[in-house]
């Protein structure tokens, strides 16, 4: 399939400038596999004369047998009064072995003189002999107009003239930058107007989202001729980040009919989207366009009553076609259809049972009172469900549990657990030590139950969150536990409630346990 707009992923370069995260070189190489699973064409893979770690990933990029994407690397001009065939960095470019590079030059006559102080015309004399000195080496080159946006306003006619001098030495590609972010997508209409009017080669575009505009700016710029967009995944970046490549793919292919991704690559966009995070350490936004979790989810009571009606009702597009799922979210506000269809979700036929179902509703209703919150705990809610159905499983059975906190003379805290319980008719009692209370319980537990389920092996806990549901009552407050777990395949959340933050605790870890437990018995089946 040829795609009309060519997607240019620069998460690897642009996209690790984003405050606090520092990937390594298998980092990058991980997302790069995904990126071309998900159908980039062009991966930025970093810039190769700036740190040895950019080095190392160009040399070890072939081992990924990229079957889609194309590896870019980026760089800038030569340096003022230089040539770019004597420029350790210009050099570092070819010395890459990536078949295409993307320089970046000034394009802003107040950037060229204030930020590189030299003047207007060397400014054109660096961009031109570095790209005709990577075209005589062989590279396909792109350039990358930097500041383009604000230089078209202080000086349109230099601006216009950086696109000349680039074009007319080689590059394929004039990627307009706004650079600061600062574009609105009227101005953007009217500047790519004007710029197609007079450029000689293909026009792309790359924004930055400080005015919240990335996304847009990016569709715009497509409708006034860009065929070649650049962004990063979930929209990473410095200061407020980058326009969001999944967003822009989805939009394109989804919403503007051209067939940027093929369906089987659409399907990724979800999966590449929770990858991604994960690889940088960053919580995944539930509420991203498309790919977050909670980008399909309906809580009130009137959408879910649509939706039981007629599938779609309150979705924009089938969620299935990128990777996404739609959830239905239960709390004190849901209706009965709610619970029909979220029984429905987990194969329980609620609909021909109208006691049961109404029974789980005054269930929910009752325990979100007393500060129960399930739409942000699904795993907990099915448990629930399965045990009014007459479908709960009991893996164990809890005898007692003991959890003492001792301060030695070191300084050192150590946090003890003792647990006795029951699996398959025998009494067991284990003990464990932690670097909390919850720790120790999880440990002390699964050292129990593991001989009989060794599926526990694979279920880590992920994020651990409390909440004082009651800010003036002290040390008497109720306190909500929240647990989020995975196995490898799947994430789920489990809620305790408690007025004692280590039974509240241990709610939440058996629920999530247990759902664990059950899920791993189907994988299994």
């Amino acid at each position: 399939m040829t795609s009309p707009v060519i997607l240019y992923d620069t998460t690897l370069r642009d996209g690790a400038q984003r405050e606090g995260l520092s990937l390594t070189v298998d980092d990058k190489l991980k997302i790069a596999g995904w990126l071309d699973q998900v159908g980039v064409h062009y991966i930025e893979g970093g810039w190769p004369g700036s740190n040895p770690k950019d080095i190392e990933f160009f040399r070890r990029v072939p081992e990924l047998g990229l079957k889609t994407s194309k590896i870019a690397c980026f760089g800038s001009t030569r340096r003022p009064s230089t040539t770019a065939d004597t420029d350790a960095v210009v050099r570092e470019l070819v010395a890459s072995e990536a078949p295409t590079a993307c320089i970046v030059g000034k394009a802003s006559d107040l950037q060229v003189t204030g930020a590189i102080g030299t003047t207007l015309d060397e400014n054109l004399r660096m961009i031109e002999d570095t790209i005709s000195f990577l075209r005589r080496e062989g590279l396909e080159v792109l350039f990358d107009a930097e500041h383009f946006f604000d230089g078209y306003r202080s000086n349109a006619g230099y601006a216009l003239k950086v696109l000349e001098v680039a074009a007319a030495a080689g590059a394929g590609t004039l990627v307009l930058c706004d650079t600061n972010g600062g574009a609105m997508p009227h101005e953007v209409a009217a500047i790519l107007d004007a710029v197609g009017s007079v450029a000689p080669a293909t026009i792309g575009v790359h924004f930055h989202n400080d005015t919240g505009c990335a996304v847009a700016n990016t569709l715009v710029g497509v409708e006034h001729g860009a065929v070649h967009v650049q962004g990063t995944v979930n929209g990473i970046g410095e200061r407020c980040g980058n326009a969001n490549i999944l967003t822009i793919a989805a939009n394109l292919t989804l919403k503007m009919g051209l067939p940027v991704l093929s369906d089987e690559q659409l399907a990724t966009l979800t999966p590449a989207h929770f990858a991604v995070a994960e690889i940088c350490n960053i919580a995944p936004d539930p509420h991203q366009p498309y790919v977050g979790a909670s980008a399909f989810a309906t809580k009130a009571g009137l959408h879910t009553s649509g939706l039981a009606k007629m599938e779609g009702a309150y979705e924009h597009i089938d969620p299935g076609r990128v990777g996404n799922a739609r959830r239905l979210l239960v709390s004190e506000l849901s209706g009965r259809s709610t619970i029909v269809m979220k029984g429905k979700e987990i194969g329980l036929d609620l609909e021909s049972d109208a006691d049961a179902a109404a029974a789980i509703l005054a269930n929910v209703k009752q325990l979100e009172h007393i500060g129960y919150h399930f739409e942000a705990a699904d795993a907990s809610l099915e448990l629930l469900m399965r045990r009014h159905a007459g479908l709960e499983r009991e893996f164990f059975r809890l005898e007692s549990f003991r959890v003492t906190v001792e301060k030695r003379e070191d300084g050192a805290v150590v946090s003890e657990a003792t647990v006795k319980i029951w699996a398959r008719g025998e009494r067991y009692i284990s003990t464990a030590e932690g670097n909390g209370p919850v720790n120790a319980l999880d440990r002390a537990l699964r050292t129990a139950l593991v001989r009989f389920y060794p599926a526990l092996e694979s279920i880590e806990l992920a994020d651990y969150k409390v909440r004082i549901l009651e800010e003036n009552a002290g040390t008497d407050s109720v306190t909500r536990v929240l647990i989020e777990s995975q196995d490898g395949t799947r994430e789920w959340s489990t809620i305790g409630v408690s007025p004692n933050i280590i039974e509240a605790s241990w709610q939440a870890l058996v629920d999530a346990l247990n759902f664990g437990l059950i899920h791993s018995e189907h994988d299994d089946g």
